[in-house]
């Protein structure tokens, strides 16, 4: 006895083709590759009897891994079936119960297992059999069994449209689990609750700034949001200000929109400042970002004229537009000042020495001027040179007389 499984036209189908079907021993079974996923609640299938064969000895029905698969369905433990020779239901047994009519060829069984009750029923032609097995187990496969010579089946699990309409029926099961649910009962300790875990889901939301999610959750709990939307935007901006380093501005516009609220948290007014410290150590705070040089060697950041290289872009060198010698001499000569006014201790350590650490900087009178001296400074190198070429024919010419 043997049994053939392939795909005809995008369904399974499986046919007898040999064997004399005579006794429970020339039955053979096939059953899905996967278990009924118990996710799903209801799961449908159908099979179409192509052919009944000789005697029609077939199964539809459900086995659990392990079960002998050289039998009909539902004849051993953790097994069920519908059998078509003579209508009868049999739940791990070998014995069966008068349940449905006999199918043959053209019929088409459905087997629907609701997971939500856990019962099975069958249907034939679209028409809904009753329930046939209650307290089922869970992870079942789907399982066809053949005995007699010629009988062949196709196996339909929803690429072709069911006979059975079973949205319907999944429609009314999802109108009884909400009437279930909205009937559930609720004390009042359980309602007041209730309404303790929405007031903090809501204050949770509007303390972090999720605005539209608290307006969302307001508006499908029926409460009240604690405070206004527009403060809650405008702890947004200032939360943002916080996050991206520019702590300054989060002061002002914190001064700006809660006054008094620094003033009278001096705790937290001296956190701030020491986090703007640090950002402004690191350069990102808005307040030293228009001071900053980049060094393109070793890629540190210098707040102000304590750069390493001084050039045309430094703010504090330029008198409308123009290198003044004053300003270079007094920068040369002198230790830098730092932008809140605290000079350094030690004055004799200047940028022209080894201070800052050992590090040495060049003197301003020194630095080449560039491209953005003034062009005064740059006629008046032009006149001295070209006034010092035309002085050399004359000395040229005295010495010849001379001679």
């Amino acid at each position: 006895m043997a049994t053939v499984a392939g795909m005809v036209h995008n369904r399974t189908r499986e046919e007898d083709k040999k064997g004399h079907g005579k006794n429970h021993k020339d039955a053979a079974s096939v059953r899905a590759t996967y278990p009924i996923p118990a996710a799903c609640g209801i799961y449908y299938f159908e099979v179409k009897i192509v052919s009944k064969g000789r005697d029609g000895y077939m199964g539809i029905g459900l086995s659990a891994q392990g079960v002998n698969m050289n039998r009909l369905p539902g004849w051993d433990k953790h097994s069920y079936g519908y059998h078509g020779d003579d209508g009868h239901s049999f739940c791990s047994s070998g014995t069966g119960q008068p349940y449905g009519p006999t199918f043959t060829t053209g019929d088409v069984i459905g087997c629907c297992v609701n997971l939500i009750n856990n019962t099975c029923f069958y249907t034939k032609n679209g028409i809904s059999l009753g329930v046939a097995f209650t307290d089922l187990p869970p992870n079942l496969y789907p399982t066809v069994g053949l005995q007699t010579p010629g009988e062949i089946v196709d196996a339909n699990f929803g690429q072709q449209p069911f006979v059975f309409d079973i949205e319907d029926y999944m429609s009314e099961w999802r109108a009884k689990i909400h009437g279930m649910i909205a009937r559930f009962p609720i004390g009042e300790r359980l309602g007041e609750w209730q309404t303790v875990l929405q007031n903090m889901v809501s204050s949770y939301l509007v303390h972090h700034g999720y605005c539209a999610t608290a307006t969302a959750f307001a508006r499908a709990t029926e409460t009240k949001i604690q405070e206004d939307q527009a403060s809650i935007t405008n702890r947004q901006r200032i939360q943002k200000l916080v996050l991206a380093g520019r702590v300054g501005e989060a002061i002002q516009v914190t001064q700006q929109l809660y006054p008094g609220l620094l003033e009278h948290n001096p705790n937290l007014l001296f956190v701030l400042k020491c986090r703007q410290f640090v950002e402004m150590v690191n350069g990102t705070d808005s307040e030293v970002c228009c001071l900053n040089v980049h060094s393109p060697k070793s890629q540190d950041r210098y707040p102000g004229i304590l750069s390493p290289h001084h050039g045309s872009a430094n703010a504090h060198l330029h008198t409308a537009g123009r290198w003044t010698l004053q300003t270079a001499e007094r920068f040369g000569s002198e230790s830098p000042t730092c932008s809140n006014g605290v000079s350094p201790k030690n004055k004799s350590k200047s940028h022209g020495g080894a201070g800052m650490g050992g590090t040495k900087y060049p003197r301003m009178s020194s630095v080449s001027s560039s491209t953005t001296s003034s062009p005064s400074s740059i006629n008046s190198s032009e006149s001295n040179s070209s006034d010092s070429m035309e002085s050399q024919p004359h000395s040229a010419n005295r010495s010849q007389e001379n001679r």
